[in-house]
Formats: structure tokens, C-alpha cells, sequence
């Protein structure tokens, strides 16, 4: 009698002989470039252990706390908010939460990483708690298990972090000089200084700006002074990648005097508003990207989330806590105006459009198509790069199964599937790089059920190229990150 298979195996999720031999013979060992995440710099440079599988799980997963939350247990076993509970508890909290995520991509994710990292393949409930647990943090206390050597085991190559202009990248250039293999650059993400609408917070930041440019910002031109000072050092750096978090695309029509006065009101505590606030943001967003274009760097746009919608739960935990969810705000004619006059100025770089709501699907796989050369008299830079304007993986509420095939499935459709640089973490934790595993074997069952179709041709080199290009290869030429 065969031995039963466990419910992570070698085929797990492929489901025909040509998904199986494009995965295991194209896209297992693929390297990965993880381009966006959240990872702690910190912790990768002080090489940490985490004390426990609750603290790597359960410490910042806004995924799992609203998964925790649904099936009904108390804060202080999902956030630990007011008190937390003892990490053997919110562990159990979590495994009892797990059978009823079937359908749920955590479901997989959760095996993946106890299958890869620690060789369980007994399925997380009440009953294995505690066993996993002991098992988990036996594992986390060897060296093996640091997070350098996690990053390791998971074949990364390369990261970037999510950072602010104002912070400071002194452990960036420690990394670096460590000599350790994998490559850790920081990545520029400047929605604070968008964020217009409450002055006070921003005021705050903009304090903090000063502090680290080392001048003053009394005026929207010295705003932007600051910020392309802390630009400069970021490209000194390594970064090669910007990161928008916005709702929508700015692109109203303003004055630079309407700018200046809009400025003038921030810094006199004043928060803006309706006209005021659509030009400030128009106007910083598009002087943020032609920095951008002008150091060659790659833009990152992540359109489509409503934020703090539970207010009370915001203001009693703060931001990337669970209480974020798809915008049902319109973006395509934005975009359109965003693009067109980056491209007139002759300032439209590679660029990667990501959206949380897939009903936007189509329009952005239709607009990236229509900037994708620069027509401009003389203009060559650029128009040599496949998939110059990208359209971003199925990004937060949509990586799971269908989201991901949705989005790729338009981006086939209308574009250059070939030529998609492919998935990334966004992630806070140094377990999640079977995200990178999940997405491979979508899309090798994608591909290998249209050849066994006859849908596309039964051709190993040419689609089995294709998944190493997307699974590695275009992400390593599109991003110049060395």
C-alpha cells in the first residue's frame, strides 16, 4: 500500500503532469528577489532568534488578526491589546482559528511554513497546539534559525525594506558591510508627506524630515529640498525603488501659488481640504515621480486601500492592524492624466501599477499598454525595456488563488504575461517566503493545464522559460538592483 502523502507534498496544488514538470523543473530552485516587503531591518542586522512561533506568527500579522478576530476571540489573544496573553495562548488562539480557514489562502500559507521551515506536517488545530508550539520553539532557538539564516534557507537574493525619507539607513550600511551575501536596500516610501489632511501628524513628520536633512522646511520649495536630499542619500544607499501607498491617483490642474499657500496653511496647523488638499497632493506626488525617473529608480504604486475604517480600532492599536479594506474610489482617468503628463515631461519610468480591488483589473492592464514607449522626438531611454509599465501581482485582499490568476489572467489578455516581474512578500515576517512557493505553483498549474489543453504550445523550453523568466529572470533585469 503507498504511503499516504501529507497535505503539503511535492504536488501540492498541481494538478496535471505538465504543471508538475514546469514546477519542479523551472521554478523550485528559482532564487527569489523580494523587491517589497516589510521586514524589520533591525532584526535582520542583529541577526535575531525569535523566543517563540507565536512572536515570528502572531506579533504583527494583520492577516492572521482579522482571521483571529472573525472566529471570535479577545483582543488580548490576536494584538494583545489592552494586556497580551502569554505567547502559549495566543498560540492556541491561532490553531483554533485554522480549521476554519479553509478557503482561506492563510490556510495554505500556515502549512507551507510549517512544512519548509520546521518539518511538520501534522495540520495546526486545537489538538497539535502544543506540540507544534514546543516543537516550533525548540527549532527557533538553534542558529539554523536566525532570521539571516531563514532568508538563506528560502534562497532570497535580494530585499528591500520599506523605509521612510526620515529615516535614519545607519543599519542598511552596517548590512552591507557585514559581508553577508544577501542583498538588503532600502526602499522609499514617502505617503507621510501626502498625507495633508491632518496637520498635526504631519507637522510632526515634517519636524522629524528637518531633523534628518539637517534644514529647515518653512515653504513648499524647501519641502521639497529636504526630500530630495534624503533622496540623494537613499540612492547612495542602493535604493532603486520608490513605493506610493495611495488610494487614488492625484492629477487635478493647480498653481504652483496654490501649492505654496496650501503649504503655508500646514505649517500653521491648519489641516487641508477638499480643492486644497487634491492640489498639494497632485502636485507632490508628481515632483515625488519625476525624482524618481531622474535617479532611475523604480516606481511602485499601490493604489486601492481604504484605511482605518474601524476608528475605534485604529486609535486603539494605530495603523496596519486589520482595520484596512478595499477602496470602491474610481482610479483609471486619474492614472491616465498621472501618466500622460510624466510622459509628456518625458519623466515616466518603469513603473509597477499594483490596485486592492480586482474589479480594477482590466483598466490598469489596458492603461499600462498605452505608456509603454516614449514618443517624444529623440527619446530612446526606455523604450528597450519588456514590461516597462507593469502591472503589479494580485497585492493583500487579492493573493490568494483567484486573485492571483484574475490579475495575471488580465495582464495576459492585454499585455505581456511573459514579461511580469512576478511576486514579492509584503510581508513583516521572515516565514513568509512560501508566498513566493504559492504564487510558482499557480502558475505553473495555470500554464500546465492551457498545454495539456492545447491552448498554448507543448513546448518545455519556451513555456518553461517563461515561468523561470517570471518566477526570477525579469525581476533581475527590470529592477537594476546590482
Amino acid at each position: 500500500m503507498a504511503k499516504k502523502q501529507g497535505f503539503i507534498h511535492d504536488d501540492f496544488m498541481l494538478g496535471c503532469r505538465a504543471a508538475k514538470r514546469l514546477y519542479h523543473e523551472y521554478a523550485t530552485d528559482a532564487p527569489i528577489i523580494d523587491y517589497h516587503s516589510h521586514l524589520p531591518i533591525a532584526q535582520i542586522l542583529e541577526n535575531i532568534n525569535f523566543a517563540s512561533i507565536t512572536q515570528v506568527w502572531l506579533y504583527g500579522d494583520h492577516y492572521k488578526w482579522r482571521a483571529m478576530r472573525s472566529a471570535g476571540f479577545p483582543e488580548a489573544l490576536i494584538s494583545g491589546w489592552p494586556k497580551p496573553a502569554d505567547d502559549r495562548e495566543r498560540f492556541r488562539a491561532w490553531a483554533k482559528t485554522v480549521p476554519m480557514l479553509i478557503g482561506n489562502p492563510l490556510y495554505h500559507w500556515t502549512h507551507l511554513e510549517l512544512k519548509r521551515y520546521f518539518g511538520v506536517d501534522e495540520l495546526l488545530s486545537q489538538k497539535s497546539a502544543d506540540g507544534i508550539f514546543d516543537a516550533c520553539n525548540q527549532a527557533l532557538a538553534r542558529p539554523e534559525f536566525s532570521v539571516r539564516s531563514l532568508m538563506e534557507r528560502s534562497r532570497v537574493e535580494i530585499a528591500c525594506t520599506t523605509d521612510d525619507p526620515a529615516d535614519d539607513l545607519e543599519r542598511h550600511a552596517r548590512l552591507a558591510e557585514s559581508g553577508w551575501p544577501i542583498k538588503v536596500f532600502p526602499a522609499w516610501r514617502p505617503d507621510k508627506a501626502l498625507a495633508a489632511d491632518e496637520a498635526e501628524p504631519l507637522n510632526r513628520w515634517l519636524d522629524r524630515l528637518e531633523k534628518a536633512a539637517g534644514a529647515r522646511i518653512k515653504s513648499y520649495d524647501s519641502l521639497l529640498a529636504a526630500l530630495r536630499s534624503r533622496h540623494d542619500l537613499f540612492r547612495d544607499a542602493g535604493c532603486r525603488l520608490s513605493d506610493y501607498g495611495i488610494e487614488r491617483p492625484y492629477a487635478v490642474r493647480y498653481k504652483e501659488s496654490h501649492i505654496k499657500a496650501a503649504f503655508k496653511k500646514i505649517r500653521n496647523g491648519k489641516s487641508l481640504e477638499g480643492d486644497d488638499l487634491e492640489r498639494y497632493r497632485s502636485a507632490l506626488l508628481h515632483d515625488l515621480l519625476v525624482m524618481d525617473a531622474e535617479s532611475d529608480w523604480t516606481v511602485q504604486l499601490h493604489l486601492g486601500a481604504k484605511r482605518r475604517n474601524n476608528l475605534a480600532g485604529f486609535r486603539a492599536l494605530g495603523p496596519d492592524t486589520g482595520f484596512d479594506s478595499m477602496s470602491d474610489a474610481p482610479l483609471g482617468d486619474a492614472l491616465v492624466a498621472l501618466f500622460d503628463r510624466l510622459d509628456s515631461e518625458g519623466k515616466l519610468g518603469r513603473t509597477i501599477v499594483y490596485t486592492l480591488n480586482p474589479r480594477d483589473d482590466d483598466i490598469i492592464a489596458s492603461i499600462i499598454g498605452s505608456f509603454q514607449r516614449d514618443f517624444r522626438e529623440g527619446a530612446t531611454k526606455g523604450n528597450d525595456i519588456p514590461g516597462k509599465i507593469q502591472f503589479g501581482t494580485a497585492w493583500w485582499h487579492n493573493d490568494h488563488r483567484d486573485g492571483i490568476l484574475k490579475q495575471m489572467g488580465a495582464l495576459g489578455n492585454m499585455g505581456l504575461l511573459p514579461a511580469f516581474v512576478g511576486m514579492l512578500t509584503d510581508s513583516r515576517s521572515f516565514l513568509s517566503y512560501p508566498r513566493h512557493e504559492y504564487f510558482r505553483r499557480i502558475l505553473c498549474q495555470k500554464l500546465g493545464s492551457e498545454m495539456e489543453r492545447g491552448e498554448i504550445p507543448d513546448n518545455f523550453d519556451l513555456v518553461g522559460g517563461m515561468v523561470r523568466d517570471i518566477c526570477y529572470r525579469n525581476a533581475k533585469r527590470y529592477f537594476k538592483l546590482g
